[in-house]
């Protein structure tokens, strides 16, 4: 079901305008199309002057290891080093894990940050904390970046200006959520595999049978009982407010983009199996369609990365391979549409995993190192930044917080660093208090 205003069917003496419109839950959003859409108007009115950068976020949720993937310690006993061996990359001097070929190869591509140190070892104030740089505070709820970037930028197209694919994000402490920007600012949530066959969007495809004529005949019909109850109705004006809500979700509906966006499988096959056949890399060319769309943020989800255990083989045989593959093709395919110098591409995690391999060949929590990548948006691709000790256990030059991480998300995406929102009790709060990352200026 699709119902534009769940909640609200009817009294003991209407029939209700909302029930004509219903062809879906919008579970996506969670909460009515039009209550999201409703401040686009007014985000459109008061358009900010700021360079028009996106952002495609990746998110691997649980901890990915940095000793095993960006930040090896060959030299150090095998308790710390682990299983895999080192390689070049394409940047002279800096090594990487043998399991990840593909992104040393085009380390030249993107930036990495070895002296990130994210000050926290746990689940679910992690996911608050780096996607949104402030710590989790339980008076003040902070947003996260794409919900940032739909506040003040607003709407590009006919399309939320801010989209997650998939749902490995913690929401326990308010993680990739709006926070007291309000729930118009939540992302679209898309939780289908863009790599199944039969990929549909819940929320945007109409369901089978109900074809957009069918829909155009429900909205006349709205129309017309619309005309009855405002005779009789004592707020005309608040059926006119909710008139440009309906009319904006129809416009999601039926807007062109909308359609085009989300048909992968019009996608060349070659350039499909590129980013490879599966939900991760399928989700990685799923976001560049949605950038080109007018989507401004779109966070790609990855579980599985909370590896205390069997940590060697998770890494080898399913975590890496699909990022191996997909990340640096996203960068090229960007690259080769004109659309990197203006897109920002990250891939953050919770934080790194301890410097000694556990009795379970694993990696557990770790809170004082772990790594970072950009590209794009002028971001200097090739540049390693920061080290850590002989141990990979805490940072021994250029150290930055996700707070600094924030401050320079902000700055790629035109957001003034100084921003002021407002809780619902009307408190002006400051959303970053970092510095920028000044390499990558």
């Amino acid at each position: 079901m699709f119902d534009l205003l769940p909640g609200v069917s009817s009294d003991c003496e209407r029939t209700s305008r909302r029930s004509f419109l219903q062809l879906g839950t919008l579970a996506g959003l969670g909460i009515s199309l039009p209550a999201v859409l409703q401040h686009q108007q007014a985000q459109a009115a008061a358009k900010k002057s700021a360079a028009d950068v996106n952002c495609i976020l990746l998110w691997t949720r649980g901890g990915t290891s940095h000793h095993d993937t960006f930040d090896p310690k060959p030299q150090a006993p095998t308790s710390v080093r682990g299983e895999f061996q080192v390689i070049d990359t394409a940047t002279p001097g800096v090594l990487f894990s043998e399991i990840v070929p593909n992104l040393a190869k085009h380390q030249k591509r993107f930036a990495l940050l070895r002296g990130w140190n994210p000050q926290n070892g746990s689940h679910g104030s992690a996911d608050q904390w780096v996607m949104s740089g402030r710590k989790f505070n339980q008076s003040i709820a902070y947003p996260t970046y794409g919900s940032v970037v739909s506040h003040h930028h607003g709407f590009k197209s006919a399309l939320p200006p801010f989209v997650q694919l998939g749902s490995q994000v913690d929401r326990r402490f308010g993680g990739g959520t709006s926070g007291i920007l309000g729930l118009a600012h939540n992302p679209f949530e898309m939780l289908a595999d863009p790599n199944a066959s039969k990929f549909t969007v819940r929320d945007i495809t109409p369901p089978q049978g109900i074809t957009m004529n069918r829909v155009e005949r429900r909205r006349s019909m709205l129309q017309r009982v619309d005309a009855l109850q405002r005779e009789s109705d004592l707020q005309p004006t608040a059926f006119d407010a909710l008139d440009e809500h309906y009319q904006a979700a129809m416009n999601m509906i039926t807007a062109p983009e909308t359609k085009q966006a989300f048909a992968i499988e019009e996608e060349d096959a070659g350039l499909r199996d590129a980013y490879g056949r599966h939900r991760l890399g399928q989700s990685c060319l799923l976001a560049r369609r949605l950038v080109e769309s007018g989507v401004r943020f779109v966070t790609v989800t990855d579980g599985g990365w909370d590896t205390h255990q069997n940590n060697f083989t998770s890494l080898k045989n399913s975590r890496l391979p699909p990022i191996d593959q997909a990340f640096p093709q996203l960068l090229i395919d960007l690259e080769e549409r004109g659309l990197l110098d203006n897109t920002l591409v990250m891939w953050l995690t919770d934080f790194g995993r301890t410097p000694k391999v556990n009795s379970a060949s694993g990696r557990d929590h770790w809170a004082s190192a772990g790594f970072a990548i950009m590209a794009g948006a002028g971001i200097p691709g090739g540049h390693v930044l920061g080290s850590t000790d002989a141990e990979g256990g805490k940072v021994d030059s250029d150290e930055y917080h996700s707070a600094d991480i924030a401050t320079t998300v902000y700055h790629k995406l035109g957001l003034p660093h100084d921003l002021i929102a407002y809780s619902p009790d009307g408190r002006p709060v400051r959303l970053i208090e970092g510095r920028p990352i000044a390499e990558w200026m």
